[in-house]
C-alpha cells in the first residue's frame, strides 16, 4: 500500500504552491485538494502564459493524471464554473481527468452576503477576508446546515437551499447589513443567486466521487498520491495566528480529514516557503518591513494577490515561524522559491529569534496579535547576480547558497530544490 505525499505552504500563503505541484504531478497518478476554496489562488506559469487556478488542483494541466478536490474543500458553483471555461480556452478539458467529493460542501451566494456583512460589522477589528464565503461556509458546515455536492442532486434541494439563504439574509440584515444593495461580481445579488443555480449544472458535468474511498483504493492499488494544500500553514485555525486565519486546517492533519486518510497513510511532506515572508490582509507580522526594502520586495516579486489583488506586505524569512510550521506538519523536505526577487540586494537578511520585552524566544508566543516583537535579525551578503538561468544547484552563487544552508540549518529540515524564476522549468533539485 502506497503513501499519501504532502504538499503546503509553511508561511501566510502565497509560497509558490500551485507551480511545485505542477512540477511535481509527473511523479504522481492522483492529485488532491484537501481543504480551503477559492480565496486560494494558485498561480502557474509555463510557455509565457500565467495561469491562476483557485479551486481545481494544480495538476489539471497533466491530462493523463486524475485531479480530485476533496471533502474538505469548499466549492462555489460559479467561480468553479468560471475556472473551467477559463481552462476550456486555454485547450484543458477539466472534464476528462477531474472528479469531485460528493462531501464537499457548498459556497452559497448568501455565504458571501453574510462575509461581507460580518467584515463590515467588525470594523476596524476586521480580519482581512477574501469576501468569497470561507468563513460562513465552514460556520454552516461545523454547525450542520450546509449543503453538499451530493445535496444537488436530492429533490428537496431548492427548499434547502431557500431555507439556509433566509438564515443568512436574516443574520445580515440584523447586523444592520444593506441587503438590497448588495452586489457581487458587480451584479445585483438577486441576477448573481440566478447564475449561480445555472451553474450547478457544471458540477454535474463532472465526475462525484466519494472520495475517501477513491483516495484509499488508489493507495491499495499502488498508486502515488500528492495531497495539495491551500493558504499557509499560519493562517490554520488551530495553529495560525488567530483569529486572523482562515477557516480549515491548513496544516498535515488536514490531509487526514480533508480527503478521509488515516494518520499512518501519509508519506513525504513536503513544504513551501519563500525566501523572504509575505502577507495579505491584517494580522500579525514579525518580520515585516515598512521602508524601501519591503517595497522593492513587493515590486520585484510582483506581490500582489492572485484572487484578490491586493498587495502582499512583505518582510524578511522569519525562522522562528518556519520552525513552528516544519514542527507542525512533520515536514521532510523543504522548498524555497523565489530567492531570484533578492538578486540585486546588498544584504538579505531572516529572523532567527523574537524579543519580547528584552527577552529571546524562539517559540511563537500565544499572544502573538498583541504582544510587541522586534525580530531578531541574521544578515547575510547578497549575491549581486541574477539566478535565472542557473541549471544546477550546485551552479548557484555561493553567497546564495550560504543563505541556504542558513536555512536549513536553522530549520532543522533538508532542501530539496529551489526556485529561481516564475517558470516551471526553473526548478533546481538539490
Amino acid at each position: 500500500m502506497s503513501k499519501v505525499d504532502v504538499l503546503l505552504g509553511l508561511q501566510w500563503g502565497d509560497e509558490g504552491k500551485g507551480k511545485v505541484v505542477d512540477v511535481l504531478t509527473p511523479q504522481y497518478d492522483v492529485i488532491a485538494r484537501f481543504q480551503g476554496g477559492p480565496n486560494a489562488g494558485h498561480t502557474l506559469e509555463f510557455n509565457g502564459i500565467k495561469h491562476v487556478l483557485r479551486t481545481i488542483p494544480s495538476g489539471i494541466f497533466h491530462q493523463d493524471k486524475i485531479n480530485v478536490i476533496g471533502n474538505g474543500v469548499l466549492i462555489e458553483p460559479r467561480i468553479f464554473k468560471g475556472e473551467v471555461e477559463a481552462l476550456t480556452e486555454k485547450g484543458v478539458d477539466a472534464t476528462r481527468n477531474l472528479y469531485i467529493s460528493l462531501k464537499a460542501h457548498l459556497i452559497l451566494p448568501s455565504h458571501r452576503l453574510l462575509d461581507a456583512a460580518n467584515e463590515q460589522a467588525k470594523g476596524k477589528a476586521k480580519i482581512g477576508s477574501t469576501l468569497k464565503g470561507i468563513g460562513p461556509a465552514y460556520t454552516d458546515k461545523v454547525a450542520r446546515t450546509g449543503l453538499r455536492v451530493g445535496d444537488t442532486l436530492s429533490s428537496d434541494f431548492a427548499q434547502r437551499y431557500e431555507h439556509l439563504k433566509q438564515q443568512h439574509v436574516q443574520t445580515a440584515r440584523m447586523l444592520g447589513f444593506d441587503v438590497d444593495g448588495f452586489q457581487l461580481e458587480g451584479v445585483p445579488f438577486a441576477e448573481y443567486e440566478r447564475l449561480w443555480v445555472d451553474s450547478l449544472q457544471s458540477l454535474h458535468q463532472f465526475r462525484l466521487i466519494s472520495s475517501e474511498y477513491f483516495i484509499n483504493q488508489c493507495l491499495r492499488e499502488g498508486k502515488k498520491v500528492l495531497a495539495e494544500g491551500a493558504q499557509g500553514s499560519m493562517l490554520d485555525i488551530d495553529f495560525g495566528s488567530y483569529p486572523f486565519v482562515t477557516s480549515s486546517n491548513t496544516v498535515t492533519a488536514g490531509v487526514c480529514s480533508g480527503l478521509g486518510v488515516a494518520p499512518s497513510a501519509v508519506g513525504r511532506v513536503m513544504g513551501i516557503t519563500k525566501a523572504y515572508c509575505t502577507r495579505v490582509g491584517a494580522g500579525p507580522f514579525p518580520t515585516e518591513l515598512f521602508d524601501a526594502t519591503g517595497d522593492q520586495l513587493c515590486r520585484l516579486g510582483h506581490e500582489f494577490g492572485s484572487v484578490t489583488g491586493r498587495p502582499r506586505r512583505c518582510g524578511w524569512i522569519d525562522l522562528v515561524a518556519l520552525r513552528y510550521a516544519c514542527m507542525l506538519n512533520g515536514v521532510t523536505d523543504l522548498f524555497v522559491t523565489k530567492p531570484d526577487v533578492m538578486d540585486d540586494f546588498d544584504e538579505v537578511k531572516m529572523c532567527t529569534a523574537y524579543s519580547i520585552d528584552g527577552q529571546q524566544t524562539t517559540e511563537i508566543p500565544f499572544n502573538l496579535n498583541t504582544v510587541k516583537i522586534e525580530p531578531v535579525l541574521k544578515s547575510f551578503a547578497g549575491w549581486k547576480q541574477s539566478v535565472s538561468g542557473i541549471h544546477a544547484y550546485g551552479q548557484l552563487p555561493q553567497n546564495l547558497r550560504s543563505y541556504l544552508d542558513a536555512i536549513e540549518q536553522e530549520s532543522g529540515v533538508h532542501i530539496m530544490a529551489v526556485s529561481t524564476s516564475p517558470d516551471r522549468k526553473d526548478v533546481l533539485f538539490k
